[in-house]
């Protein structure tokens, strides 16, 4: 790799992990205003939400502007790539994490209910784990640790319907407080939305170290088939 395009290529992973330490900072403090039921906290979460936008597209012109300047191949236009399409997941992220402070707003302003249909906690924790690790997947490179984070997506998959199941449960046992669950079931659904993501970035990570596109359940080599072609 020439030095002017090792240099392109470090400032775009500075700029989307700046990207990435915000959305992280989002979910954590989305994930906070829902268990205090924190009104305040939940708006400073949403009004958050227009710097990483801005953020995005900052990022999106440096990629756009590499390619178009520096014309990368190989394994640096596939960092261009994926530095692109992680750009995009986290910031459909914070848009998720946005979306999860509004039902913070709500459930601030409501009586709390008798038993809520699942470990917000827990699930909180494993998305916010799983962000963490595609991160840290990216900044290192590190094929084992992108893996783990497609495994967990299963678990938090499990989890999400485990509580449809009980939120229907508890509506019927509970009709009065329908809206109430009704909210935790959104959060539970966003929640398994930010973990798909999550997953797509360990994804992006694996295509960027390897060229295997690993989507969908398959692992196509890039590299390999140019070489066919």
């Amino acid at each position: 790799m020439a030095g002017h395009l090792f240099r392109q290529v470090e400032k775009l992973k500075r700029m989307l992990l700046s990207v990435g330490a915000l959305v992280e900072e989002a979910l954590r403090n989305a994930v906070t205003a829902i268990e205090r039921r924190d009104g305040n906290l939940a708006q400073d979460v949403i009004d958050g939400d227009r710097q990483v936008d801005l953020k995005e597209i900052e990022v999106e012109e440096e990629c756009l502007a590499t390619l178009a300047l520096h014309q990368p191949v190989a394994q640096d236009l596939r960092y261009v790539v994926a530095v692109l399409k992680i750009n995009n997941d986290l910031e459909r992220i914070a848009d998720q994490a946005a979306n999860l402070a509004e039902q913070a707003g709500f459930l601030s302003e409501e009586r709390r209910i008798d038993q809520v249909p699942f470990d917000l906690h827990e699930m909180a924790r494993m998305v916010i784990s799983m962000l963490k690790r595609s991160l840290d997947a990216l900044v290192n490179e590190d094929i084992e640790l992108a893996h783990s984070v497609r495994g967990t997506d299963d678990e938090v998959d499990e989890v999400h319907r485990q509580m449809c199941i009980r939120a229907a449960e508890l509506i019927q046992q509970n009709p009065l407080q329908a809206s109430q669950i009704m909210h935790y079931q959104n959060i539970s659904r966003q929640l398994e939305r930010i973990a798909d993501h999550t997953c797509n970035i360990a994804e992006d990570v694996i295509y960027l170290v390897r060229g295997d596109i690993v989507r969908h359940g398959g692992a196509v080599s890039s590299d390999a088939d140019a070489q066919r072609a």
